[in-house]
């Protein structure tokens, strides 16, 4: 039995550690205050994996759950090889600490796509390709309804993504 610890406890947070539990893992959830605090200095600097990356510099940050709405994350897990399995993208610098968080998703439901280093994980950022509407029957309308994306659907909406400042 693994160990999951987040940092945050919002819609997404609670939604993977429900997931966690479901599937035999313990859980340790935190919560802090005022992130948007830092939100310029993220925009103009960095993605937020980035910047907390450099905050705990003796631990390894790997970017995911990040293009999926809460809803979505909670309906559409299914087991190892279901046809109608849906991916999650994930970015790090650390290549066994992606090797631990995809076989996490495995565990949860979910295959993994590696985006690459950190630095690649602003492609399921708002407002990409990557981000979020994939996984919606209707993407006018998130909350109503779910729908699978395979690995090759993420892999392709995040390789389309463009950078805000380079359009």
């Amino acid at each position: 039995m693994t160990t999951w610890g987040f940092i945050g406890s919002g819609n997404i947070g609670t939604t993977v550690a429900r997931l966690a539990v479901a599937a035999g893992h313990d859980v340790v959830l935190s919560n802090s205050r005022a992130p948007e605090t830092l939100a310029d200095l993220v925009d103009e600097t960095t993605t937020s994996s980035e910047l907390l990356q450099a905050h705990l510099p003796g631990s390894t940050v790997v970017k995911g759950f990040n293009n999926i709405f809460f809803q979505h994350l909670a309906v559409l897990s299914r087991p190892a090889g279901a046809e109608d399995r849906s991916a999650l993208a994930i970015a790090g610098d650390d290549l066994e600490a992606k090797k631990i968080v995809s076989e996490h998703l495995d565990e949860i439901g979910y295959d993994a796509v590696d985006l690459g280093p950190l630095s690649e994980g602003w492609r399921t950022q708002p407002d990409t390709a990557a981000y979020g509407v994939m996984y919606a029957v209707d993407p006018q309308a998130w909350d109503q309804g779910a729908r699978p994306a395979s690995a090759v659907e993420v892999a392709e909406r995040a390789a389309a993504s463009r950078r805000h400042d380079q359009e």
